[in-house]
């Protein structure tokens, strides 16, 4: 049976309109939203009504209002600050099973549909993980391992599947930095060389079987740790990383 459609209050639709200047990309993550004065303007509606609005975006974790300096976008969706709590909720090899199934597909798509920008920001990442290596950072690594996996997931050209990873790899970077601290990253730069090669070539099949590799490795490292706390929760695992580099 057809039900009846449910109208939208003058709150509701004021929030829908900032939502949808978020979503867009207008209002970019990390800009300031217009003061309410202007806001008020452009939407011709009371202070009281565009404030309700700010504060159910704010509530959605979508905005984010800082005392005495005014009101920032902090994500680009609803669906970040969802994922980012439930994460936090999560054991640390869940999360990473999650991720490493996401990046499974991303490098099938990614040897199918990759192009010559997707293939220069990919190489960089990696020359970048190289200097790193060569250096003994672990929190440059860090930064340049999940930048090359995102870029190799943005050459899937899947914005839900780019935008998923994306939170989760969020997440798990303190993970790449224990693991760089007691594993021998030459072995993880040359796999990752090597996917690079399978994406060049566009073998998805390769590719595949290359990012399967890395995934039983970094699981590996991880299930043997005992000093991660790997049953424990990604924020319990925060609070020790915190504590150690403190």
């Amino acid at each position: 049976m057809l039900k009846q459609t449910k109208r939208l209050t003058l709150v509701e639709q004021v929030a829908e309109q900032i939502e949808g200047l978020i979503t867009s990309g207008v209002w970019a993550v990390g800009s300031r939203v217009p003061p309410e004065p202007e806001l008020m303007e452009q939407l011709q509606v009371s202070r009281n009504t565009l404030r309700e609005s700010i504060r159910a975006l704010t509530h959605a974790g979508l905005l984010k209002t800082r005392q005495g300096d005014g009101t920032y976008v902090c994500s680009s969706s609803a669906l970040g600050p969802v994922l980012k709590k439930r994460i936090m909720r999560s054991k640390m090899l869940e999360t990473l099973e999650v991720r490493q199934a996401l990046e499974q597909e991303a490098v099938k798509l990614a040897a199918l549909r990759r192009d010559e920008e997707d293939l220069v920001k990919i190489t960089h990442c990696l020359e970048q993980c190289k200097l790193a290596i060569n250096t003994q950072d672990p929190q440059t690594y860090a930064q340049w391992d999940i930048e090359f996996h995102q870029a190799v997931v943005s050459a899937s050209h899947n914005d839900l599947l780019i935008e998923l990873y994306d939170y989760i790899s969020e997440s798990l970077q303190h993970i790449v930095v224990e693991l760089f601290e007691k594993a021998d990253f030459k072995k993880y730069y040359d796999t990752h060389e090597q996917l690079l090669k399978a994406i060049q070539e566009q073998d998805s099949d390769m590719a595949v079987e290359i990012a399967h590799l890395f995934i039983q490795e970094s699981q590996q490292h991880l299930t043997s740790d005992n000093t991660t706390g790997t049953g424990g929760h990604l924020h319990e695992s925060n609070k020790q990383s915190d504590q150690t580099r403190g």
